[in-house]
């Protein structure tokens, strides 16, 4: 196990820790009462904490790993200053956020934050670009940087507005949408994707077919975020353009998945069961992702699922946590990045528990507001939700005896 490696992702763990805590705390001011505590201002921490202080820290590591598993040479001492730079950015509005919200200090350390990552693409593409064989990987590592790059017009768009105090509503949403899609369905999913394919393609995946897949997936991105944004006006064209890109992803997602079926006999012998579970429920909660951005290119349905704010809480957490945390842990584990023991395999148990939980009453919260029906103790079974995600993530801190079968 490279300690470098380890080193960053057990902080990027601790990071994840301290996101949940600031989770329990928003959802108990809700429940009950926190005067001290400002909700708005802390909700501001805990997005841009988990953005920046985990996945950002979390991704950046592991592709980092791939780098040195493709050359041999120590890029872990190349990049630590961008780590460091993430991580202090990370802390910083960490501990901003929440006393100023959007002010001097929060700004500093979040545009801080956006410039690191501008730094991480530059070296990290040049270094793709010294790893001479062709791999889709690549492809999608690049296009990954890229997407980072783009989604931070959205928080200067939001800058922009605050400087010269516009008030444009419209706009404000858009922008806020077009951060989280090229963060959530940029970023972050291209670089699992990157990962998942350099594992996939070492298994005996034809590049062809992940290819394929990364063709549909890089040329939809983009129109796909009008799926979010259906509530402005736009011609028809487009409207169409944007139902294909929705179509687009369900096709390259039911490619990945019929060419790891065909392989599934011979990844089972490289895969652990409980990784293997992990992984699979990972593949279930981005299938679930996929349909529910697949119905929202149906206008109706769009006014729906973002017009009501627990439906548009349990994507982003579906995402978040289904997907994108789950696959990082899980992957992280298979190839022993992460050392599982016992006790912190309860933990990952007790976390996937967590996540489905707090999906299933951001379910019922989301119909009952579609149906202007109040659902008894809601707020508090929420609570008891992120409770459970954070004893989950504090088991997995505990170092004991490492487990002879994970």
């Amino acid at each position: 196990m490279d300690r470098s490696l380890h080193k960053w992702l057990s902080i990027s763990l601790i990071n994840l820790l301290i996101v949940s805590v600031l989770g329990c705390l928003l959802r108990y001011k809700i429940a009950y009462s926190l005067p001290i505590v400002n909700q708005k201002f802390l909700l501001h921490a805990h997005s841009h904490f988990a953005f920046t202080g985990w996945v950002t820290q979390a991704l950046m590591a592991l592709m980092v790993k791939y780098l040195l598993d493709k050359t041999n040479s120590n890029q872990f001492v190349k990049y630590r200053w961008i780590f460091w730079a993430n991580l202090i950015s990370a802390y910083g509005m960490l501990f901003t956020f929440p006393f100023e919200g959007y002010a001097t200090g929060s700004i500093i350390f979040s545009t801080a934050s956006i410039f690191a990552g501008y730094v991480f693409a530059i070296r990290f593409w040049k270094d793709l670009n010294k790893i001479s064989k062709p791999s889709v990987e690549k492809s999608f590592f690049k296009a990954a940087l890229v997407f980072n790059v783009l989604s931070s017009i959205g928080p200067f768009t939001l800058a922009y507005m605050m400087a010269t105090k516009s008030s444009f509503q419209n706009l404000y949403i858009a922008a806020i949408y077009f951060f989280l899609h090229f963060q959530y369905n940029g970023w972050f999913f291209f670089v699992c994707m990157g990962l998942l394919a350099y594992r996939l393609n070492a298994y005996g995946i034809p590049q062809k077919k992940l290819r394929l897949a990364y063709y549909l997936f890089v040329s939809s991105c983009i129109p796909a975020y009008f799926l979010s944004a259906l509530w402005i006006p736009m011609p028809m064209w487009v409207y169409v353009l944007v139902a294909l890109a929705g179509i687009a992803q369900l096709v390259a997602w039911v490619i990945i998945s019929q060419s790891i079926r065909q392989r599934l006999a011979y990844l089972k012998t490289q895969l652990s069961r409980f990784t293997q579970t992990l992984f699979f429920l990972c593949a279930i909660a981005y299938t679930f992702k996929l349909l529910l951005q697949a119905t929202s290119a149906i206008p109706s349905l769009s006014y729906l699922t973002y017009g009501f704010r627990p439906i548009v809480i349990g994507y982003l957490h579906l995402v978040l946590l289904g997907v994108v945390s789950l696959f990082i842990i899980t992957y992280s584990i298979n190839y022993n990045y992460f050392t599982i023991t016992n006790i912190r395999k309860k933990g990952v148990i007790i976390f996937v528990a967590g996540i489905i939980i707090n999906e299933i009453f951001l379910m019922l919260q989301g119909i009952g507001d579609l149906s202007y029906t109040s659902i008894p103790y809601i707020n508090e079974e929420l609570l008891a939700a992120a409770l459970v995600l954070f004893l989950g993530l504090l088991l997995m801190q505990i170092k004991r005896k490492p487990s002879n079968r994970h």
